[in-house]
Parts: C-alpha cells; sequence; structure tokens
C-alpha cells in the first residue's frame, strides 16, 4: 500500500510538473519567430495596436529597411485618404513622408492582411517583406504567412515589438500579456482547423 501510495504520488508531481513547464512555455512558444530585420522591399504594420507597432515599423523605415510601409488594421467605414488617421500621422511625426505609406483599410483579419498584402506585392512585383507585430502574435503569423505566401517566391521575416508588458517566461504574471497569450492560443486554434 505504501509503494503503491508513494507511485501515485511520484506520478502526480510528474504530470504537476509537466503541466507547469507546458504552460510557463506557451510565451516562448508563440513568440518564437521572431526575427532580425533584413532589407526588404516593405514594411507591413499591422494593426491592433496601440502604437509600439507604428513605431517599429518607422523605426525599421528610417534605418533604410524598406521603402514602403503598409498600414493594415484600419477600418474602411472610417478611413479617408485625404485625412490621414492617428496611425499615419503617427509615422509621418517619426519621419515617414506619407508618398512611402499604403493603407489596408479592407483586411478584417490576420488572414485576409496577409492575402491582401501578397496581392498588392504581386501588382508592385515587391518580393520581401518585414512583418511587424507584437510577441505572442508570431506563432499564428508565421503560419498565415507561410500559407497565404504559399507557392510564391515571395518571403517574409517577422520582426517584433518589444512591449514592457511582454516576458516570454513569465508571460503570466502580467494581465495584458496574459489575456493576449490565452486569446492567440485559441486563435491559433481556429485558424488551424479553417484556414491551414
Amino acid at each position: 500500500m505504501i509503494l503503491f501510495l508513494k507511485r501515485t504520488l511520484i506520478l502526480l508531481f510528474s504530470v504537476c510538473a509537466v503541466a507547469v513547464l507546458i504552460f510557463s512555455s506557451l510565451g516562448v512558444l508563440l513568440s518564437q519567430f521572431a526575427g532580425t530585420p533584413e532589407k526588404a522591399d516593405v514594411i507591413i504594420v499591422l494593426g491592433g495596436d496601440n502604437g509600439l507597432r507604428v513605431r517599429k515599423g518607422a523605426e525599421l523605415y528610417n534605418a533604410g529597411y524598406a521603402a514602403h510601409i503598409i498600414l493594415t488594421g484600419i477600418d474602411e467605414r472610417f478611413y479617408h485618404p485625404n485625412h490621414p488617421n492617428w496611425r499615419e500621422r503617427r509615422l509621418m511625426d517619426f519621419g515617414v513622408p506619407k508618398k512611402a505609406i499604403k493603407v489596408d483599410a479592407t483586411s478584417k483579419t490576420s488572414w485576409e492582411e496577409a492575402l491582401n498584402t501578397s496581392n498588392t506585392m504581386e501588382e508592385k512585383g515587391w518580393r520581401s517583406a518585414i512583418i511587424v507585430s507584437d510577441p505572442p502574435h508570431l506563432l499564428r503569423l508565421h503560419q498565415t504567412w507561410s500559407k497565404a505566401f504559399e507557392g510564391s517566391s515571395k518571403k517574409f521575416i517577422l520582426v517584433s515589438t518589444n512591449p514592457a508588458w511582454w516576458n516570454r517566461i513569465l508571460w503570466w504574471s502580467n494581465k495584458k500579456s496574459y489575456q493576449f497569450v490565452i486569446s492567440e492560443i485559441k486563435k491559433n486554434l481556429f485558424y488551424a482547423a479553417v484556414h491551414y
């Protein structure tokens, strides 16, 4: 009986340890595709942020990584080309000329952003893109953009922002980070079922 109890406790402890390890490594899993910027044709600044992505996109532009920027995630119902929205204005404040900025006001999801950008790149003859987003978003982006570019010569690299709220090991200790990771886990499962 004592031997059985010891084995049961060891098994229970092992299962708990594996569960904790898997849980804590979710941040590493989601952000593993962050790359180092390389010269490209266009920088894609994805929507859904509070300005960190825009700042990173402007930094990359000003460092000479690409001559064009596409802003996504702008609602076409409220977009007027003659009145730049706050993200366009912020890019211009950071030194990006208006003529270098193209706005995608039709994409509503990460999947649509990838497909529409792929089509724009085809029209413009662009072959390479830097995609800017936040760390927990990168796994889904890698899968999505790989699928959207499949069968073409186009390539992309994911470049991450550096938010103060993000820690890939202790992601669960910050409310914003925790919510982002849980949301991304759900979205990754949905995308795996629907798009891949």
